[in-house]
């Protein structure tokens, strides 16, 4: 089997070449270019993953090259921590490799908004010499810490190229490293907030990989507490599984993909999953294979989007073709309208990435075609709480074709959302959105709540007593605003 080359969007430290073609959009909606990346000293160049809106309603990232010279790297920079506000203006708050020996880090993946408000994320790279990559804290202010660092006793058993994170209802943080673990193909870990590690799972550890092997994507955390991923190879076929791990370390493969024509690379189901899952109101998991599908535009299959059921039953939603996109490679995220919304960072009239949105059913719809001067392969979004969706392309824009910064606005309406999104009675709550100054009541599915308006974009609450898993209500002079997904409270 022919392994697709991947490596170029994460870590492998190549400026991407620049392409012409002709922009297109769809005219119901909006779509803007906030910030063209220069990829000089100042700003960073190559943003990889989707941002994170802050409890202040700016928007965080990192770019993956950039910054001051990383000569031990052989590039012009390691990566930054970049502000953005929504009407996109930029502040570069962190450079990579500042530190002897990239000590703290180099090559940075996304960020995570914790729940003590500040950011955490990963490096592929860097740490201590021949380190294997990073976990991080990063304050608003910049100031940056290094929670744990990769395979420095060489043995890499701890794992290394770690993934994003997420963070668990019992505060610490957990993901997957693509390298190292006990046989050399991975592992899940996790890590708490004072940076100690705990090597949960090691990949390949059932005959010829049938676990699976490779993860190259954060966990989602399910409504049971236990974290759900998928694999990039390995599974009984060899191309990529979807597990599911407890938090004790004990691993359940919910699905192999190519369960036909394994031999021949043709997977109508699927192949080589590379992005973390979504989940919906109802339970269900979906996520994009980057290969595979039924149609045959593109070599071994241009990707799919699927939905999985808990107990594993797989139904593909959408194959992509060419003129649709082409190798999905972020996060699906969940609208507020109930339909999922993503990126594909190849395919799409010019060939350049595209933006998609896909309800439960399956039902497609191609939102925007990228060109070279708005943006080329874009990497993931995130929806903003005034309704519109944000996110990052790794190369283009109109100057240097570094990478941009853009918003897209489909006419959707403003929301809240909390941090955390489950907890006890008693738990600390911020709810982020707009604004929000003069609001006058906070309910938990509908069991009111004492709060403080800490600013326009965030109140700071506890869940009440009496409260029961369910939407987050705010009140504000302007209306009533929702929360996008329903507060759990365990029973």
């Amino acid at each position: 089997m022919q392994k697709p080359n991947l490596d170029w969007r994460r870590g492998a430290w190549m400026i991407p070449a620049l392409w012409l073609a002709t922009a297109a959009a769809l005219p119901a909606q909006t779509f803007t270019t906030l910030y063209n990346f220069f990829g000089g000293v100042t700003d960073g160049s190559n943003p990889v993953a989707p941002m994170v809106q802050g409890a202040d309603g700016s928007f965080y990232g990192t770019t993956q090259q950039g910054g001051p010279s990383c000569f031990s790297y052989g590039v012009s920079g390691c990566g930054t921590v970049f502000k953005m506000t929504p009407k996109g203006t930029l502040t570069t708050l962190y450079y990579f490799c500042s530190l002897a020996n990239c000590a703290d880090g180099a090559g940075p993946n996304g960020l995570l908004l914790g729940t003590d408000g500040s950011f955490y994320g990963t490096t592929l790279n860097g740490g201590a010499p021949g380190g294997w990559g990073t976990v991080f804290k990063i304050a608003r202010t910049g100031a940056l810490t290094t929670l744990y660092t990769f395979c420095v006793s060489g043995t890499c058993t701890d794992g290394g190229v770690p993934s994003g994170l997420v963070q668990g209802t019992n505060g610490d943080f957990y993901g997957t490293t693509k390298n190292g673990g006990v046989h050399g193909m991975g592992s899940v870990f996790e890590v708490g907030r004072g940076g100690a590690l705990t090597t949960l799972y090691s990949f390949c550890a059932a005959t010829n990989c049938a676990d699976g092997s490779d993860p190259r994507a954060g966990l989602l955390e399910g409504a049971s507490g236990s974290f759900y991923g998928t694999t990039n190879y390995g599974g009984a076929y060899g191309w990529g599984s979807i597990f599911g791990i407890t938090p004790a370390g004990a691993l359940t493969t919910l699905y192999s993909f190519c369960e036909s024509g394994q031999e021949s690379g043709n997977c109508p189901d699927g192949s080589f999953p590379s992005a973390a899952l979504a989940a919906d109101s109802d339970g269900n998991f979906y996520g994009t294979t980057y290969n595979g599908g039924t149609d045959n535009t593109c070599y071994e299959g241009c990707g799919t989007v699927f939905q999985i059921a808990p107990g594993g039953a797989l139904t593909t939603l959408h194959s992509f073709a060419m003129t649709d996109g082409a190798n999905p490679f972020s996060q699906l995220v969940a609208g507020t309208d109930g339909d999922f919304y993503g990126t594909t960072v190849e395919g799409g009239g010019d060939s350049q990435g595209t933006v998609f949105r896909i309800a439960t059913g399956g039902a497609f719809t191609s939102l925007h075609s990228f060109d070279v001067t708005d943006g080329a392969n874009p990497e993931g979004l995130v929806q903003g709480t005034n309704g519109t969706f944000y996110g990052t392309t790794d190369s283009g824009g109109t100057t240097v074709h570094y990478g941009t910064v853009f918003s897209l606005s489909v006419g959707l309406g403003a929301f809240v959302k909390t941090v955390p999104t489950a907890g006890k009675t008693g738990s600390a709550v911020k709810i982020l959105g707009t604004n929000l100054t003069g609001a006058a009541r906070v309910s938990f599915n509908g069991a009111a709540a004492a709060f403080t308006v800490v600013s326009r974009s965030e109140i700071s609450t506890t869940v009440p007593a009496g409260a029961t898993s369910g939407p987050v209500e705010v009140t504000t002079p302007g209306g009533t605003l929702s929360s996008n997904a329903a507060f759990q409270v365990p029973r």
